[in-house]
């Protein structure tokens, strides 16, 4: 593919790859004039090395930090408007950083990106499959898939953040739900792994590539406990069966990462089946896509 390469990194067992890049954000990195001897390019291969130089974690993320700043500086893509401060960590092949990334640059690269999902449900025999999902609506003011449907809690992993620390974090800021609660119910049930690619956005994206892995957890909360909005990212919280969510989801009505977690709920509890679902086999693979780039996700990924 003429307009895409291959980022690659080398260790003492030699080269391996850890991100994509268009070949329109190279054009753009090409330029910065400090990155002018950092910069590997084999045309043969289609592959960069970059930020590869430097001995230590610490230089290398104070230099890949003054490259994200001097390209948000000078406006060269959209997709840094949603500029966070979050460091993401990005790793190479035996589950060291390698160095941290602002968050809305990360796609720049196509680096893999981890975060987590939190499923909120309520035991409710009278409801359909004896569930309710406890379902948020994004604020109309976010910059990305404003006023969609999402899981309960979800967000990014930053640098030095555990998981399940992150499910604490996130469970606190977007929907206010007690830490004790969080702590000594929510259940790691697996991983979901995927890369997808977004259409560029007048004013948002440019359109980049997007591998990631997500940690899911799984919370039964008891009915007087209710996800109530705290930062500001979240509109409103709706307590919806699961035939709604799937008329929300059949629709498009949900954020894209967030409707292939539900989906994957939806198996785990047995309720998209290979008997009422002709695709099912598709979309179970493509949850649990073997991703090219190492990082923690690999560790229970089959050789």
């Amino acid at each position: 593919m003429g307009g895409l390469y291959t980022l690659i990194w080398e260790d003492e067992a030699g080269v391996f790859p850890i991100g994509y890049m268009l070949k329109s954000v190279f054009d753009e990195l090409k330029k910065v004039p400090f990155l002018q001897n950092d910069i590997v390019f084999d045309p043969f291969a289609g592959t960069v090395k970059i930020f590869h130089k430097l001995a230590t974690e610490r230089k290398r993320t104070q230099l890949v930090s003054a490259t994200t700043h001097y390209l948000r500086i000078n406006q060269t893509f959209k997709t840094l408007k949603s500029w966070r401060n979050e460091p993401w960590p990005i790793y190479g092949r035996s589950g060291e950083v390698l160095f941290s990334m602002e968050r809305s640059a990360v796609g720049l690269f196509g680096y893999m990106r981890y975060g987590i999902h939190l499923i909120a449900h309520v035991h409710c025999p009278t409801a359909p499959h004896g569930i309710k999902l406890w379902v948020p609506k994004r604020s109309k003011f976010k910059n990305a898939w404003p006023g969609l449907f999402d899981n309960t809690v979800a967000g990014g992993l930053m640098t030095d953040e555990s998981p399940f620390e992150c499910v604490i974090r996130e469970s606190d800021e977007e929907a206010s739900l007690p830490e004790r609660i969080v702590r000594e119910h929510a259940k790691l049930v697996g991983t979901v792994k995927y890369i997808y690619t977004t259409e560029s956005r007048p004013g948002i994206d440019d359109g980049y590539i997007y591998p990631e892995c997500q940690w899911v957890y799984d919370l039964e909360l008891p009915e007087d406990v209710i996800p109530v909005p705290n930062d500001g990212e979240v509109e409103s919280f709706s307590l919806c069966t699961v035939d709604e969510v799937m008329e929300q989801l059949a629709v498009g009505r949900w954020k894209p990462n967030c409707a292939v977690v539900m989906l994957e709920f939806f198996i785990r509890m047995g309720i998209l089946t290979p008997e009422n679902e002709p695709y099912f086999d598709e979309i179970e693979t493509r949850l649990r896509r073997k991703m090219p780039f190492p990082g923690p996700h690999s560790f229970d990924e089959d050789d």
